[in-house]
């Protein structure tokens, strides 16, 4: 049992230690509906779904800028880009680790810390080499924002709902794709080239807000800390969810009996084990395909107006921010469906869409020869259409396919092979364009990636739909 002490924080009411049955708070929680204390929840989380997103628009849209501005070429670009990523694939799984042993609370508020201070040393950069170096270390805390906030959500949702409001909570993605090019347009037209990358990186700094306010308010995932033997601290905090419903006029009913898990170590390696190697190599393909297509093709796709279809980077950002505004309207239908259907054909669903729009850019460039910027964008929307499903949905279909002692650790690894996609996408696209490839390659690379990925989730993957996350972690 944990030290009393070791709960007198903001995030476990302060209370001490009990022996009261860890089962009970997870069945307490499966019948609790949403209510403002979910809302506020999903809020505060949103951040790091908001900034991974507006991070990765933000370097595409500042890519034609800096190429200028720095006089590097595509390939050094792609450095700028993979520097970012290398920081995010270690910090997702330094994160994870952290947040098995001293808790989601803790390792999410770090995260908030790290990448605001560093957002603001990226916005400094004297040098093309400093840049370098203030994006990877930039990087750490933001991959570990995002698969803490998807897994501490979870941890608060019941069955029935857990789909719709985590994928409303994780809309937060597109909003951020969605506004990185309207702000994009505005500081780069206001304070022009030379000045307006500077203040798009410097507001990376407004993370270190919520990290105040989540040191006040964030609590610590009650399956945590009941997994740890803190249930006393658990039942604070559940009871604070319950009488956030309680408040609405909703009568909860009572708790269907959970069976009890049987308390064990966690193992990092336990991933492997016989029981979740098979999840784990499904998930870990899934999220590789997913994010080797989306960031490929997010960072990408307004340096390709620009220089293929040459369009101004006005035009080619507004552009850009309509197909965000797609992916925004996609998610919300998403979410309405998630917890009808499941998460499974949303997920290969998607793939499918992500395959037709990069097959549509194969043919329109390599057997129709059609070059102009239509092309571009139309297989553009189409393929962002498919990706915003899987760079949604699998934060909280990893987070429900883990018991809760290796959950934020799952989450984390499969994360950090987004982010690994992310790192060889944009270096392969732009070793692509520099051997004067084409962009039919580009498509053509992102289609079998997209067909490799579908294949994988119609033969391996598993439903999850109104199965509580210990019936799923049996």
């Amino acid at each position: 049992m944990a030290d009393a002490t070791s709960t007198r924080d903001p995030g476990t009411g302060g209370v001490p230690t009990s022996t009261c049955d860890a089962s009970l708070i997870a069945a307490r929680l499966d019948r609790i509906p949403p209510n403002s204390f979910h809302g506020r929840l999903a809020g505060l989380l949103a951040v790091g779904g908001f900034f991974d997103a507006f991070d990765a628009v933000s370097i595409a849209v500042m890519l034609t800028v800096l190429t200028d501005y720095f006089h590097i070429g595509f390939a050094d670009a792609g450095l700028i880009v993979s520097a970012g990523y290398v920081g995010q694939s270690a910090g997702a799984l330094i994160a994870g680790a952290l947040a098995e042993k001293l808790g989601r609370r803790k390792a999410f508020i770090f995260s908030l810390v790290a990448f605001g201070l560093l957002s603001i040393g990226a916005a400094l950069a004297w040098s093309y080499t400093s840049l370098l170096v203030f994006r990877m270390v930039q990087g750490l805390g933001l991959g570990a924002e995002v698969p803490l906030g998807g897994t501490l959500m979870n941890e608060f949702l019941s069955r029935r709902h857990r789909g719709r409001i985590g994928l409303i909570y994780q809309s937060a993605f597109p909003w951020g794709l969605f506004a990185a090019p309207l702000v994009g347009v505005v500081l780069l037209g206001e304070l022009g080239p030379r000045d307006g990358w500077r203040w798009l990186f410097a507001i990376g700094a407004l993370p270190l807000l919520a990290a105040a306010a989540a040191w006040r308010w964030l609590p610590e995932s009650p399956r945590w800390l009941a997994e740890h033997g803190r249930t006393a601290a658990a039942d604070v905090i559940v009871s604070r969810v319950e009488k956030a419903a309680e408040r609405r006029g909703r009568v909860l009913p009572d708790p269907e009996p959970i069976p009890p898990q049987v308390a064990t170590r966690l193992r990092l390696a336990e991933l492997f084990s016989a029981d979740y190697r098979p999840r784990t190599l499904m998930l870990w393909a899934t999220w590789f395909a997913a994010f080797f297509i989306t960031y490929g093709f997010t960072v990408w796709l307004p340096t390709l107006y620009v220089k293929l279809g040459g369009l101004a980077t006005s035009v080619s950002l507004e552009l850009t921010l309509v197909t965000s505004a797609v992916q925004i309207v996609v998610v919300y239908v998403a979410a309405f469906l998630i917890d009808r259907i499941g998460r499974k054909p949303l997920l290969v669903g998607g793939f499918a869409i992500m395959a037709v729009g990069t097959a549509f850019g194969t043919i329109g460039v390599s057997v129709l020869h059609l070059t102009a910027w239509p092309v571009l964008f139309a297989a553009g929307v189409i393929t962002a259409m498919g990706a915003s499903l899987p760079a949604t949905i699998l934060y909280i279909y990893t987070a429900e396919l883990y018991p809760t002692r290796m959950r934020a650790w799952g989450s984390a690894t499969g994360s950090s092979l987004a982010r690994f996609a992310s790192i060889l996408s944009p270096l392969v696209i732009s070793q692509i364009l520099a051997a004067g490839g084409g962009v039919s390659w580009v498509f053509g690379s992102l289609l079998l990636v997209a067909v490799l990925g579908l294949a994988v989730l119609i033969g391996f993957g598993v439903e999850t739909r109104n199965r509580t996350l210990e019936e799923l972690a049996r």
